[in-house]
């Protein structure tokens, strides 16, 4: 259009403002179309500089990082970087590519960068197996015999500080954060089931088998139905005192553990994560409110929501 309105009559200099270009731009597409015609004004898709890896080392490449982590080749670190890419590219096939280069063959071969989901060392995956394909559903049957509820506890802490991890501020510029041993902590205790209900108690201190019975009783308070409770393996849960208890309560409530380390397996753990990613983290805490207030009223919305209850209970969030 620029090359047709100059031709048309029109000066080159209103054609440059007009559109905003450089001076040296038009002329130069005025000189390309009068020795080419309108076909050298098309544009050409440039090719750039040709792969250095061949495509059997590019799929070697995606091989390194699928299901495996730096360690496996003597790094230090878990995670994976392009500086660690480039750095076995360079010692494995003799190639130097930089870190701008090992990003694009990776986004080639569809590895994106992602937060990573961490599992401790220590976690049995035959163990989780087991209770997904048997203890679980033998639970499932023994609650359907005995006409009980199947219940899944935790617990959390809440602070009214967040981690320190990123802030916007000028470029060049640090910015600093001042920080104050006067935050607030509350922690959480819960349980909910596959149909929506859901209990909850806000209180400081820590958890101990003294304070865990107590909460169990007010759990238990108003049901009429047996509760198979689904808890992890905390020191509180697997006490003697609340052993005893439990078989005080003649068949009312029954405690089932989960396996060790494997806390994707109690969806109350999906509670938490909604808590704290829709609550403080979406609407701070102003100056001389109360966390623990803001707790309760965050945990009692989710008691009022059974349909979010069961979303979550399924490892789903709805709005």
């Amino acid at each position: 259009m620029a090359v047709l309105r100059v031709w048309d009559g029109e000066r080159p200099s209103d054609v440059i403002e007009s559109y905003g270009l450089c001076r040296t731009t038009i002329y130069r597409w005025l000189r390309t179309a009068e020795r080419g015609g309108w076909p050298a004004l098309e544009a050409h898709l440039v090719m750039g500089r040709p792969l250095k890896l061949t495509p059997q080392q590019r799929w070697t490449v995606r091989a390194w990082i699928d299901g495996k982590d730096p360690r496996q080749y003597g790094y230090e670190s878990g995670l994976w970087t392009r500086t660690i890419v480039a750095d076995m590219i360079r010692t494995r096939f003799g190639v130097a590519v930089d870190v701008t280069t090992a990003g694009r063959l990776l986004r080639r071969l569809g590895i994106t960068p992602q937060k990573p989901l961490h599992r401790a060392y220590e976690r049995d995956p035959i163990a989780v197996e087991h209770w997904k394909r048997k203890e679980y559903p033998a639970l499932q049957a023994r609650a359907k015999r005995r006409g009980a509820d199947i219940f899944f506890l935790d617990e959390t802490g809440v602070r009214s500080d967040q981690a320190l991890r990123r802030t916007w501020g000028i470029r060049g510029r640090t910015p600093v954060v001042p920080t104050t041993g006067k935050r607030q902590w509350v922690n959480a205790i819960s349980a909910l089931n596959a149909r929506g209900a859901f209990w909850y108690r806000v209180f400081k201190g820590r958890l101990n088998k003294t304070t865990f019975i107590t909460f169990l009783k007010s759990f238990l308070r108003g049901r009429h139905r047996p509760v198979l409770l689904v808890v992890d393996r905390h020191p509180a849960h697997r006490a003697a005192l609340v052993a005893v208890f439990v078989q005080s309560t003649r068949g009312r409530l029954e405690l089932h553990f989960l396996p060790g380390y494997a806390p994707e397996l109690n969806p109350d753990e999906f509670i938490w994560h909604h808590l704290k990613e829709t609550g403080i983290s979406k609407t701070p805490l102003r100056e001389g409110e109360s966390l623990e207030a803001r707790v309760e009223q965050d945990l009692g919305t989710i008691r009022q929501r059974p349909r979010l209850v069961r979303s979550i209970f399924r490892g789903r969030r709805v709005a």
